[in-house]
């Protein structure tokens, strides 16, 4: 069977939402079940996929979790509401936090600090005002309605999977790139390519050397070594995502405390290039922005 049919992405949709240690067992039910039907009754699979309903509600059957605050029938619509608005709308409300408090007059700390801020409260307000609607409307003469409008599941939902060999080359890509920008710290150091007031000099700050350009290095060689780790296991695990937290943090927390400080750039570098104001500021916020966005694809990806 095709490693994209439908049946394959309907059984993956299901287990990757149930305890590791049921899912092989699950899936070689569910991939039986679904052959029965299909050689039994004569029907499609997109038919046979459609009456077994959505790969939600079926995954919170198979691991006995009671979903009593937010009923079966609305939970599938509460879980992708919830999606959406933390990895979508959340991260842009932090964005535009941060750079209200930049356009405000204020400096690279009160631009992180807005953007944290936003995070963790427009954050709590996301999950908290949803699941209240979402829980009084489970209570209401007026579910059945809601349930109708919602739409009903139909196989035509299931997201693609990708197979093993786009997943490695993309890790592979990352490897690279932390590769490339590892050796371009180190050249630049090397080699002295500018020249100053007779004097050669390098892109970035010299004064990096004698402290803070060592983590930021130690964690690109780490995050290169994870995503190595990961082509051999052929995937995520929980416990390299959580080696990738220690990763991101070593490498994006030096590097955004650096900006902060405006002691990136060597001055012989700023002398040429001139550096617009909130640059420091917005690319801090972009480190740390983006380093967390893969820390949350990681763990995503360690549960699929």
């Amino acid at each position: 069977m095709s490693a994209n049919t439908l049946t394959e992405r309907y059984v993956h949709e299901v287990v990757r939402r149930v305890p590791a240690d049921q899912r092989a067992e699950i899936g070689d039910e569910l991939r039986a079940t679904i052959a029965d039907a299909l050689e039994g009754r004569g029907a499609d699979e997109r038919a046979v996929l459609a009456e077994m309903g959505d790969p939600i509600r079926l995954a919170a059957r198979y691991a006995d979790r009671p979903l009593s605050l937010v009923g079966p029938e609305l939970y599938p619509a509460y879980v992708r509401l919830l999606t959406v608005l933390l990895s979508t709308v959340l991260p842009l409300v932090a964005v535009l936090a941060a750079a209200l408090a930049v356009l405000d007059g204020g400096d690279a700390g009160a631009a992180i600090g807005s953007g944290v801020g936003a995070l963790i409260t427009v954050g709590a307000q996301m999950i908290a005002w949803p699941t209240v609607v979402f829980a009084l409307v489970e209570r209401s003469r007026y579910r059945d309605r809601v349930v109708r409008d919602a739409g009903s599941w139909t196989p035509d939902d299931l997201p693609p999977l990708r197979n093993r060999d786009e997943r490695a080359v993309g890790a592979a890509a990352s490897v690279a790139w932390n590769i490339l920008l590892l050796g371009l710290i180190v050249w630049q150091h090397v080699a002295t390519p500018l020249e100053h007031a007779g004097r050669e000099a390098e892109v970035l700050d010299a004064g990096l050397w004698s402290g803070w350009i060592w983590p930021i290095l130690a964690g690109l060689v780490a995050l290169s070594a994870i995503e190595l780790v990961r082509i051999a296991v052929r995937g995520w695990t929980v416990r390299l995502a959580v080696w990738t937290v220690a990763a991101e943090a070593l490498f994006a927390l030096p590097l955004a405390w650096v900006l902060y400080r405006e002691a990136f750039f060597d001055p012989a570098f700023l002398a040429e290039v001139k550096v617009l104001d909130g640059f420091y500021t917005v690319t801090a916020l972009g480190v740390l922005a983006v380093s967390a966005n893969r820390v949350l694809q990681r763990f995503r990806a360690a549960r699929g």
